[in-house]
């Protein structure tokens, strides 16, 4: 069954192949998805940085990273919500949105904690409550791992990195093809558009918020110079092994968020979470997919408001 999925990938990737689209220069990214909040940081190694550091700067400052193929812009929603009390800095991974890195760069969670640190730092951010959704919040976890003297607080959406065996029923066929060298291979060549379209619809749920401008942006920022080649090497690459006594190593006060009808990451996996990190708290959203900070803005956002309400004074 295995083969016949191969095959099956590989005929449709070269029937596709006909579609596949070039590299977008960044001058045609940052004047699409750049905005006036946008600001550009240089650190070691040719790395350049897309953030925005908005809200009120005398407040407790938040740190948001975003999910796998996504983009700062998926924090766009909160930080509408919280920069009136809060200051909330958002940024680009490596391989990801409007940031570049040099061609030969190698993605990996240690490099994606190092940029977080270097970009905090760089803006004098001593101490910080970190988020993060997806891919994003294994970064969060893993940087919780590192430094933890840093954090007030840990929130985890709908995070990866939860040891789940077996596979996942009804995850996007985009996360199936990245576990396979030869779907690695049909990825690279192909037009992304469909495929993040219907990837798109099964994360959000509601199909409401697909909008055609969504996925205009998930599939032109991923046509990035060089990007396809960064991200199909990262997904390559062994993964370092966790368990739940990896968890209960995080003392920090932490917010587990997850979406009930989550189909990437399931809801099982932030229930290990939040009873794996000593004093969690779980909050579940019924009807709800993988990002709801997106699909349930208003009510997400309370729960985080209230979640930093009652962490002590910054």
């Amino acid at each position: 069954m295995r083969r016949l999925a191969i095959l099956t990938a590989l005929l449709v990737g070269l029937s596709l192949g006909a579609c596949a689209r070039p590299d977008l220069p960044w001058t045609q990214l940052e004047s699409r998805y750049a905005s006036s909040a946008s600001r550009f940081m240089d650190l070691p190694g040719g790395v350049r940085v897309h953030y925005r550091d908005q809200g009120l700067r005398e407040g407790r400052t938040v740190v948001l990273v975003h999910g796998f193929a996504a983009s700062l812009h998926a924090w766009e929603p909160w930080v509408a919500r919280l920069s009136k009390d809060y200051r909330v800095v958002t940024l680009d991974l490596a391989g990801h949105g409007l940031t570049r890195t040099p061609d030969a760069y190698q993605i990996s969670t240690d490099g994606q904690v190092a940029i977080v640190d270097a970009v905090t730092r760089r803006l004098g951010i001593e101490r910080f409550v970190l988020g993060g959704n997806s891919m994003g919040g294994a970064v969060a976890w893993n940087y919780a791992l590192a430094h933890p003297e840093r954090l007030q607080g840990l929130v985890l959406v709908d995070a990866a990195g939860w040891p789940v065996e077996g596979k996942r029923e009804g995850s996007p066929l985009v996360f199936k093809l990245l576990g396979n060298s030869a779907g690695r291979a049909i990825l690279k060549s192909i037009d992304l558009r469909p495929m993040a379209e219907k990837g798109l619809k099964t994360a959000y749920v509601d199909e409401a918020l697909v909008t055609p401008a969504l996925v205009d942006r998930y599939a032109d920022l991923a046509l990035a110079p060089g990007r396809r080649d960064q991200i199909l090497r990262s997904q390559s690459q062994p993964r370092t092994p966790v368990s739940r006594q990896t968890f209960a190593k995080i003392a920090i006060p932490t917010l587990v968020m997850t979406g009930e009808a989550d189909k990437v990451i399931p809801a099982a996996a932030s229930r290990g979470l939040a009873g794996a990190i000593p004093g969690a708290k779980l909050i579940a959203y019924p009807g709800v997919g993988h990002v709801p900070m997106e699909q349930i803005a208003d009510r997400s956002a309370a729960d985080l408001k209230a979640f930093l309400e009652s962490l002590p004074p910054a």
